[in-house]
């Protein structure tokens, strides 16, 4: 079973048509209506989506969330994240899902770069390109596009991943859970439609919120690297300091403050980031052998 699900936040003026577009793809349409103020739900139950509703406005990351927890239980073979603003075409559906359908891969990106006609403007072309460098960091997989919303999951990354960014780092999130899964990750073109009635995220907000959460999850999901290996450098740094400090000392019989102080607080950083790494892998560990459990 093909489900598609739509996050929508005061969509009223797309919502009618884009339902009516997927009709005749699939029956089974999510759309979780994130504390709109207008029509957004009446419109989709009218026209027989099933609708999921946040009683105040959560964010997109709330909103894939719900989607996810629902797509799961009508136990979905594949779910399809669909923008509810216009900018993506129903066409390009086929070519998202059909990766996941031969088993190719678990979750399957619509990259807005790998199309010959590539038509999205400079500016943001420039914010997702280093959003998608610095998320490529922390998987597996070096993508082109890692904040489209326009992507297909599989049944395994509905009962292994639940999201749980409420903004827009959500995207970013299920990337770095599923490459810690080992969960296979492709990219396919897709044609991206950008017109007057399709909205618009501040790149500033959305760029914060993706490089905050990478963090937030590269340490959680990679303890020992994210913490393990600044602390191997400062304990490094530490030791040369300390070394200088002790040789300079044995020669003249000076010590020198100012080395002395660098090497003591580069040992101090290093431990602690060591004690970190520790405590919080064990912790992680321990979390996942009870969720297995």
């Amino acid at each position: 079973m093909i489900t598609i699900g739509i996050p929508a936040f005061n969509e009223e003026k797309n919502i009618a048509g884009l339902i009516i577009k997927l009709r005749k793809f699939t029956d089974n349409i999510l759309v979780c209506d994130d504390g709109s103020s207008d029509a957004t739900a009446d419109i989709a139950k009218a026209l027989g989506a099933t609708v999921i509703s946040h009683q105040k406005n959560l964010g997109y990351g709330a909103a894939i969330r719900s989607i996810f927890l629902k797509a799961k239980e009508m136990n979905s073979d594949v779910l399809v994240t669909f923008d509810a603003d216009g900018q993506h075409r129903v066409e390009d559906i086929q070519t998202v899902i059909s990766p996941i359908l031969d088993k190719k891969f678990g979750i399957v990106i619509g990259s807005r770069f790998l199309s010959n006609e590539d038509t999205v403007p400079k500016y943001r072309k420039l914010g997702i390109n280093v959003i998608t460098k610095i998320t490529n960091t922390s998987i597996s997989e070096k993508l082109t596009d890692s904040q489209s919303g326009f992507r297909a999951y599989s049944n395994q990354v509905l009962k292994e991943i639940i999201p749980s960014d409420s903004g827009m780092g959500v995207s970013t999130e299920i990337l770095i859970k599923a490459s810690s899964k080992n969960i296979s990750i492709g990219e396919v073109p897709i044609k991206i439609i950008y017109g007057e009635n399709t909205s618009t995220h501040n790149p500033v907000s959305h760029g914060t919120s993706v490089i905050f959460s990478t963090i937030k999850f590269t340490s959680i999901e990679n303890p020992l690297k994210f913490y393990g290996i600044p602390s191997l450098i400062f304990l490094i740094i530490g030791a040369s300091f300390t070394i200088w400090t002790i040789q300079d000392y044995t020669v003249s019989g000076d010590l020198i403050t100012n080395i002395a102080i660098i090497a003591i607080g580069c040992v101090i950083v290093g431990v602690v980031l060591l004690l970190c790494a520790i405590l919080l892998y064990s912790l992680v560990s321990v979390v996942r052998e009870g969720t297995k459990n």
